[in-house]
Order: structure tokens, then C-alpha cells, then sequence
């Protein structure tokens, strides 16, 4: 039995013992009403093959404050989609059940719990229907699935959990959801008045095991493949933390109406009607990056060797995977303290956030890149987070020429200023780790809290890293600071109902939500999602504050000690603000930096010296300089409209789009750096708005031989 499919069968044991989290959000069905065509319902109710799960549907309420059946929600009016398993998928699940010893016999009336009854029944129903609410564009058919492996669709289904579509040897027509539930292929895509029914041959149970209870069945089974990493993670007194799933006191107060939405957004210059929804959770998440058991076997190194931890910090040293200035700390023998080898290497493999194979990086408006043609990627693109435990820079990257994910690749690319942007070789010592998501030890949707990704070479933050990553310019979307966005799937959702596109984070006092951002009382802020709109934005989303605001980041870390630019690029406008920077590695002190950022008014309708670009590349670069002497730069030449290449954020069309320069200074990768923008105006109706920012070595700006690219 492969390792995959024994961890399965351990995990159905698991979700059917457990008595399934609650929904408790009311579900509107007021201005639902019931068409005498054929609705999902209906359909249902007439194919004996469903008559099983039609039973079901009728037995299970929408949530526990209401006594209204998803068999009567089914028979509304909305935008539902429907994976309907057979009665025999329903019976053969049952029989699962049967093997781990939770009934006696594979029938209903074996139940003698009824909790756990409910649950079971809980299980099948609500894991089979995704809600669309109001927009026709959240119903799914396969046509129109991702067209990534393992990727996920946009919106989570009843139990609020996300389901993920696999295809088999990349057939179109061979598709399974969540790994190993197949859809049938005649019967899929079958239209009703209020959405579309799937077949399935086996009945969706997400797993819903923590990493730390996946890893202690490796571990208790001694079942290859991440075997190694488990005795590793275990050892360093890891297991409790990656235990975690959501934060139970903000989910207390949301239920309870203690997380207010922000209502009258129209006030501060949203549309009419607009509203800030609260997030509904606060999730924990992780991804984690693993070499394989084979690729240690490769090494010499047995994953069952008793003496396994010290022969891998033996191995870890032999091939200097750590860098020099950190082994200098790294003395301490104790395998749960920072200050050990092990443990600083093992958790620069994790990530504090759950993030799923179609956003490990984000596509959107990068140069040449068309969201209706997803396959044909335009210029690379990349993103930078702050590793687990000890912060330290990680790198995510995917180009056309890369044909897949990677971490911390650093490859030869065309930045000129005419160049294509594109990436035209990679050194062999830059490569970087493959990240493998179509590989059957890819765990994306069998754990609650965490993404396993195993990778095609050893990850460690060595010099050699810490090197190549300082001599690149390291540009992080603002909402990136903040796990607990991709963790909620709030960022880059793939929706456009409202409650997806404005996201408003409660102020400090109402509740911590972000961890790396504080809000002060008085902000109302609000992430907005802004997807597939044409905006010159990076990834066309943007952070607004508006209010009389103080809003602090605590910012990633420096890869090497250095002189360092720290930039911020906004997209003015009338409706934006004046805001007082201040910077510094004392959140409590944090120095003034520069005089107050005026963002109401475009480039080049203040003395800034911008110019729209020529033909004359020697004349621009010159435009380039004096704009850097006034503290100012230009967009970037990498975001672009759809595809549109001759409209960058460069371009005059997009001249309110400027990057400031906001402080020069030495900086050192073993401080925490805080950004803070407080609000310097009377008036309470003015937004501030955050884009990305971009840390900037002194050898990349101020380089006389290689001058700054402008992409």
C-alpha cells in the first residue's frame, strides 16, 4: 500500500470519530424562492442512484440555528453546485467506517451514537455543496475548474473548507476532487435552474487532521516519504504548534456579533452600498517544504536509523547547509532551542501560513501575463515571506522558462530597458528547489492547517542565498505581511461578491487579528480584493486606511547586514491622504522618516521631475536620476493592464502611480524593522493606501556599473 493511501485510511478513522465543527452562520434564504422547473432538488429527487444522499439532504439543517434542510435550500433559487455521490459511493464509504471499527455494519442503523450519527451525516452532505451565494460566476463547472493540479476552487463549500481538482496524467477529462473522488464523466455539468450536479463515485471527507497528528502517524507507523522530516519536526518540540487550527476566542466573538463589519463605506468614498465584511475565522496555517525519504536514502541516510538526528546534523554540516555568521550561535544541543542547528535548519522549511498550490505565487497584471490564457505565462514572478521560527527571507518563484515553482532560484533574466523582462538562463549554483505539486506526496487538501510540498533538492539559508538574495530587489506585496489573509482566503480570492472584495480588519481593540499589523482605534481598514478588475496595482488588489489612522508593519528580514532602501509605492489620487512615516527597530519609539507623504495628487503634477519616457533611453535614465534626487521613482515597468505591455505602470496613462523613497540606512537581518503611517489630517474621510514596498540593497541602487533596473 502506497504511503499516500495508508495515510488516507488512517484519516477517514479520524474525520468520522470527530464531531464536525459547527456552522452557525445564518443562511439567508429569504429572498430564495422555489421554481416549479427543475431544480437541484428536484433532479435529485428522481434519479434512484442519488436516492441515498437525497435522504441525507433532508436530514441535515443548514446550521444549528436553523431548522431549514439543505434539501430545501437545494430547492431554492441560488448558485449552488452539487457533487452528488451514488448510493453506492455513500455505501462504500460506510464500509470505511466498518474497517476502523466505528460501526459494526456498513448501515445507518448501526449508529448508536447520535452525535456522532449527525456528524457522519454532516460529513457527506455539507462537503458536497459549494454555495455561490448571489454570483452566477461562483458556480462550477469543470470546463471552467483550474487548470493547475491540485489547485483549488474559489470558494469554500458548507463545512467552509476548501475542495481541490486533480487530474490524471493532466487529462481534461480525467478529474477527481480532493485527490480521489472521481467525477463521472458522462454525468457531470448537468445544468438546473439553481446550478450544476457532479456525480461522484466516492463520497468527499476531508481528512481534518492537524500537521502535528499527520506527522505522529508517520511517525507511529514509520511510513516513508516524509519520515525524515517528521523525526526532525517531532525532535524539535515542533508537533504542538503545528497542532494549531483557529483561534477559537475570535470565532466565539464573531459568532456572538461581537466583530462588527464596517458599515457606511460609502462615507469614505466607497461605492454605494459598499460594506466591509469581518473575516468569519481566525485559521493558523503552515506549508511545509520536505526533501523526500528517497532523496535521504540518496545521501546514505536511513529515515528509520536510530541515530538519525545526529547523522543528519553531521550531513548538514559536511555540505554547509547553514550559513557561517549563524553556526556562530548555533551551540546549543538542545533540539527545541532556536540556538540548535537542526532546529534552525528544519524551520527554514516551514512557512507560517497554509498556502495552496495555485497561490504559492500569485498571477494577475505582470507584464505579458493574460488571465484568459493562464497556461502561457508572461515575465517571472515571485514573492518574499519571513520563514517560521527564526525570521529569515524565503523566496517563491515561477517563469515560463522555470515550468513550475521554485524556492530561492535566481536566474539571468532581460532587464533592460527595452528587454522582454523574461528569464534567459540560470546558473547551475542558483537553481534553487523545485517545488514538486504534482507529485504524489503533495498533501494540499488531506490536512486542516498545512500544505506539504516535497521539493527536488535540499533548502537551507546559506550564505550563498543570503548572497543572490541581497543582490536582487526584494518587492513584497503589503497584504503579504499579514499570514493570516492567505491563511483565511482572503487574499487574491477568486470572487466577486462583495463580502470577498471588501475585507475589514478590526481595529487592535476590538480584536488582534494580524499579528505583523497593529490598527489603532480610530482606522477603519480594509483589504480590497479587487479580482480580475484592471487595475496597474501589483496583483490588483490594494490596502486601504481611512479614519483618523496609526497603522504599524512589522516588516521581513534583511538578508545581509547592508546599506538598504526602504520604498513605498501608492497610486494617487484626490480621494487619498497625507500620512507621517516613521521607521525604526523600536515599535514603541519609532523615528520620524522624512516630512509627511502627500499621495492626493498625481507625479507629475508636483515638482518630482517626472517625465513620460522617450525613445531616447539615455534621456530617461536621466529622468530616473533626478526624480531618485527628489526622494521619488517612477512605477515599475513589470505591471501592466491584462497583458496590455504598452501601458505599464510607467507609462503616462498610469502616472499617478510613484514609488517613495522612504528611508536610507544600515540595516541587520538579526532586527525587526517597523514601518508606521499615522494620519496628519482633520478630516476623517481620507483613505491612505498601500500597494507594495521594496527593500533595496545600496549595491543594486547605487551601483556605477549596473544601474537599478526599471522593471
Amino acid at each position: 500500500m502506497s504511503q499516500r493511501n495508508r495515510i488516507k485510511n488512517f484519516l477517514v478513522a479520524m474525520a468520522a470519530m470527530a464531531v464536525c465543527y459547527s456552522c452557525t452562520e445564518n443562511i439567508d434564504t429569504s429572498s430564495r424562492y422555489v421554481f416549479k422547473e427543475e431544480t437541484i432538488s428536484s433532479y435529485l429527487s428522481k434519479q434512484q442512484i442519488y436516492s441515498e444522499y437525497y435522504d441525507l439532504l433532508g436530514r441535515v439543517p443548514i446550521s444549528d440555528m436553523s431548522n431549514t434542510t439543505v434539501k430545501q435550500l437545494m430547492a431554492a433559487r441560488g448558485n449552488f453546485t452539487c457533487f452528488a455521490p451514488t448510493n453506492e459511493a455513500i455505501h462504500e464509504y460506510l464500509k470505511t467506517l466498518v474497517a476502523d471499527s466505528l460501526i459494526t455494519e456498513p448501515s445507518w442503523d448501526s449508529f448508536t451514537d447520535s452525535v456522532k450519527l449527525d456528524s457522519i451525516r454532516k460529513v457527506i452532505v455539507f462537503n458536497s455543496i459549494i454555495d455561490g451565494g448571489n454570483e452566477a460566476t461562483q458556480l462550477f463547472e469543470t470546463p471552467n475548474f483550474p487548470v493547475e493540479n491540485n489547485s483549488e476552487l474559489a470558494i469554500g463549500n458548507l463545512m467552509d473548507s476548501k475542495l481541490t481538482v486533480n487530474y490524471v496524467d493532466n487529462c481534461p477529462d480525467s478529474i477527481y476532487i480532493n485527490g480521489d473522488c472521481p467525477i463521472d464523466i458522462l454525468n457531470r455539468d448537468i445544468p438546473a435552474i439553481n446550478g450544476f450536479v457532479h456525480r461522484i463515485h466516492k463520497v468527499i471527507a476531508p481528512r481534518n487532521v492537524t500537521a502535528a497528528s499527520y506527522l505522529q502517524n508517520i511517525l507511529d507507523n514509520q511510513i516513508e516519504g516524509y519520515l525524515v522530516a517528521a523525526r526532525v519536526i517531532q525532535a524539535c518540540g515542533l508537533l504542538d504548534t503545528l497542532s494549531k487550527v483557529r483561534d477559537e476566542v475570535y470565532e466565539k466573538l464573531y459568532q456572538t456579533g461581537q466583530i462588527p463589519d464596517l458599515i457606511g463605506m460609502t462615507s469614505y468614498g466607497f461605492a454605494e452600498g459598499s460594506i466591509g465584511y469581518a473575516p468569519k475565522h481566525r485559521k493558523y496555517g503552515f506549508t511545509i517544504f520536505a526533501e523526500t525519504d528517497a532523496y535521504w536514502r540518496s545521501q546514505g541516510i536511513d529515515p528509520r536509523d536510530p541515530d538519525l538526528l545526529k547523522k543528519l546534523e553531521q550531513w548538514i554540516l559536511d555540505n554547509k547547509q547553514y550559513s557561517e555568521e549563524s553556526l556562530e550561535t548555533l551551540t546549543n544541543d538542545d533540539y527545541e532551542s532556536p540556538d540548535n542547528l537542526l532546529h534552525d535548519w528544519i524551520t527554514y522549511h516551514i512557512l507560517p501560513m497554509k498556502i495552496p498550490t495555485n497561490k504559492l505565487v500569485i498571477h494577475h497584471n505582470e507584464y505579458g501575463y493574460v488571465r484568459s490564457n493562464p497556461n502561457k505565462l508572461g515575465i517571472p514572478v515571485m514573492e518574499f515571506y519571513a520563514s517560521f521560527g527564526k525570521r529569515r527571507l524565503f523566496k517563491l518563484y515561477e517563469s515560463a522558462a522555470s515550468q513550475g515553482v521554485y524556492i530561492n532560484r535566481f536566474p539571468i533574466r532581460d532587464l533592460s530597458r527595452l528587454g522582454t523582462g523574461d528569464e534567459i538562463g540560470c546558473d547551475a549554483d542558483k537553481v534553487g528547489c523545485k517545488v514538486l505539486t504534482d507529485d504524489s506526496l503533495t498533501v494540499v487538501n488531506d490536512i486542516e492547517n498545512c500544505c506539504i510540498y516535497p521539493i527536488d533538492a535540499p533548502l537551507a539559508y546559506t550564505d550563498e542565498v543570503r548572497d543572490n538574495l541581497q543582490r536582487g530587489r526584494i518587492r513584497f506585496d503589503g497584504i503579504s505581511l499579514c499570514p493570516e489573509i492567505m491563511n483565511n482566503d482572503i487574499r487574491k480570492k477568486a470572487a466577486t461578491e462583495e463580502r470577498y472584495q471588501h475585507v475589514y480588519i478590526p481595529a487592535q481593540s476590538i480584536y488582534p487579528y494580524t499579528e505583523n499589523m497593529v490598527l489603532n482605534d480610530d482606522c477603519k481598514f480594509v483589504y480590497y480584493n479587487a479580482h480580475d478588475y484592471d487595475w496597474c496595482n501589483n496583483q490588483a488588489d490594494e490596502m486601504k486606511a481611512v479614519g483618523r489612522f496609526e497603522i504599524m508593519f512589522k516588516l521581513p528580514p534583511v538578508p545581509r547586514r547592508g546599506t538598504y532602501e526602504l520604498r513605498y509605492r501608492v497610486l494617487a489620487n484626490g480621494n487619498r491622504g497625507v500620512g507621517q512615516i516613521y521607521f525604526g527597530n523600536n515599535p514603541n519609539n519609532l523615528p520620524v522618516a522624512d516630512i509627511p507623504m502627500d499621495i492626493t495628487v498625481r507625479a507629475d503634477g508636483r515638482n518630482t521631475g517626472w517625465e513620460d519616457d522617450t525613445e531616447d533611453q539615455d534621456y530617461n535614465a536621466e529622468v530616473d536620476k533626478r526624480m531618485r534626487n527628489n526622494m521619488k521613482m517612477k512605477g515599475e515597468k513589470s505591471t501592466c493592464n491584462n497583458g496590455n505591455t504598452s501601458s505599464t505602470a510607467r507609462h503616462f496613462n498610469n502616472r499617478h502611480i510613484i514609488r517613495h523613497i522612504i528611508v536610507r540606512q544600515t540595516m541587520d537581518p538579526d532586527e525587526t524593522y517597523y514601518l508606521k503611517i499615522k494620519s496628519v489630517l482633520d478630516s476623517d474621510k481620507k483613505e491612505f493606501y498601500m500597494d507594495y514596498l521594496e527593500l533595496v540593497a545600496k549595491e543594486i541602487y547605487d551601483n556605477p556599473e549596473e544601474p537599478e533596473d526599471i522593471w
